[in-house]
């Protein structure tokens, strides 16, 4: 089960999300990951419309299937999934 402990560590690939860029007010985005790369999420808004959002410069809030809304900045995401999933993040 996805919580907001342990999202860090699961697949976002059909998690809903609302994507923000510090830098470019286009990549600003809500809808469905559809792909995820090391430095990119891929997004399909409910037009069927497809974005690809750098990670690097992006805020993500994810939200849950419990509907739970958490915000992560990409920088800690910029790295391989497969990765992702197995690394040990510090407790803040």
């Amino acid at each position: 089960m996805i919580t907001s402990k342990n999202l860090v560590h699961h697949e976002f690939i059909g998690l809903m999300v609302q994507a923000t860029n510090e830098k470019d007010s286009s990549l600003k985005l809500v809808g469905t990951i559809i792909d995820e790369t090391k430095n990119t999420i891929k997004i399909e808004d409910k037009n069927k419309i497809e974005k690809i959002i750098p990670k690097k410069g992006s805020i993500f809030v994810f939200e849950l299937p419990n509907g739970e809304k958490i915000e992560i900045n990409g920088e800690i995401l910029s790295i391989r999934p497969e990765d992702r999933i197995k690394k040990r993040f510090k407790k803040i």
